[in-house]
């Protein structure tokens, strides 16, 4: 057993959100020990990463290895493609209109996986134990635990990055609230003839969203949101037909679509823990907030976890994992996580619902997002920087004060 744990972080799980934690405490300069085994690699999803996640990762030095197999978001638009009455207007939010070259980049997990691990694998201040926890011992001064091939080890503060299920979140003694959506995301990527113009496209539909984001080249990534039903009758289709029926639902807007080999589906739902850290365990990741795959919130928001608590850990490096330490953590994390995954599931819910108070609320919503520039503005650079759309509109106001 490991004695010396004064500082030491131990980082459980091996998914980007256990990767990127492990190598951001390493370069801030903490003795790490990452548990987990190897995750495979065959992963045909891709995530879109927003800005100030591509600076953690420049930080942690894997961003310009991914950059040739990324596209960037330079535009993304909302379409309501529902048949309902009351239908919203098209919203498109320009990167260019806050100063951005652009939102964010596409990457493949496929390409952002190895980057990852290979950088873990090199670092020096990182010890990789390719095992699982089999069980926790929290107490006051330490967290251990123990691996499922007999050896243990020890640390002052515990990552719990190991998933929706999260082992180490129930060693804590965290509770959760969790809820299942009678809906399943439908992945896979496509070619299409048209030119994507590094522009997402978001159709919002009865079902849930079908999202449209692009890859280098002619190529997109989709995530369509069904009833689970459809979502496997559709899976089963030929490749000719399901292209046609990916083509039809985007409306042709990127011309003839032909569909690749590898489609995967995933149940919806939530999780939400009734707090983020406790006991020498600070949640980061799905194991501190699950939700719809709507507005490309899922590991951005995961590496705003990763980089509040390297940040805390800083100021408290003699015991990152104290009482104080993890009480900031929930603190400063729980307004963020609470609103985005407030408002991911609020507009689920409105998509969902017949009910026609709804559909005004997200048609009213919307429009005026479309129609209000200022007002788009702020929500563009909320959704990339917690608190920069107050800023910017404190910073207006300023100068009109001056004038």
């Amino acid at each position: 057993m490991e004695h010396q744990n004064t500082g030491r972080i131990l980082v459980a799980g091996t998914g980007p959100a256990g990767l990127i934690a492990a190598l951001g405490f390493a370069a801030a300069g903490f003795p790490v020990t990452l548990v987990g085994t190897e995750a495979s690699a065959q992963d045909s999803r891709t995530t879109a990463l927003m800005n100030p996640a591509l600076k953690v990762l420049e930080r942690i030095g894997v961003l310009d290895g991914l950059r040739p197999m990324a596209a960037p978001l330079k535009v993304m638009r909302i379409v309501d493609a529902t048949t309902r009455l009351i239908r919203s207007p098209v919203v498109t939010f320009r990167a260019s209109e806050i100063d951005e070259e652009q939102f964010g980049l596409n990457l493949p997990n496929r390409a952002l996986y190895p980057a990852l691990a290979g950088a873990v694998a090199a670092h020096s201040g990182i010890e990789w134990r390719k095992s699982l926890v089999e069980t926790w011992h929290l107490d006051a001064g330490h967290v251990q635990a123990t691996l499922s091939d007999g050896s243990e080890t020890s640390a002052s503060l515990a990552v719990a990055a190991d998933g929706r299920m999260s082992p180490a979140r129930e060693a804590a003694g965290i509770s959760t609230s969790v809820r299942s959506y009678p809906q399943a995301a439908l992945v896979l990527n496509f070619e299409h003839r048209g030119d994507h113009a590094f522009t997402s496209t978001e159709f919002h539909t009865e079902t849930g969203p079908f999202t449209q984001v692009p890859l280098p080249g002619n190529r997109s990534s989709l995530v369509w949101v069904l009833r689970p039903e459809t979502a496997r009758e559709l899976a089963a289709l030929d490749d000719l037909t399901l292209s046609t029926r990916v083509e039809q639902r985007m409306q042709s807007m990127l011309g003839r679509v032909s569909v690749e080999p590898g489609r995967q589906i995933y149940p919806l739902s939530t999780v939400t823990p009734r707090r983020f850290a406790r006991d020498r365990v600070a949640l980061v990741g799905e194991a501190a907030h699950v939700f719809p795959p709507i507005g490309a919130q899922g590991l951005n928001l995961g590496i705003r976890d990763i980089d509040d608590l390297i940040g805390i850990s800083c100021e408290n490096r003699a015991d990152p994992g104290a009482a104080k330490a993890l009480a900031t953590y929930d603190f400063k994390r729980r307004p963020d996580i609470l609103a985005r995954s407030s408002a991911v599931n609020l507009l689920n819910m409105s998509l969902l619902s017949d009910m026609l108070p709804a559909q005004v609320a997200r048609s009213a919503g919307l429009g005026v997002l479309g129609g209000f520039s200022p007002l788009r503005a702020f929500f563009m650079r909320e959704g990339l920087r917690p608190g920069s759309g107050f800023a910017a509109l404190a910073g207006g106001l300023r100068k009109q004060v001056k004038r």
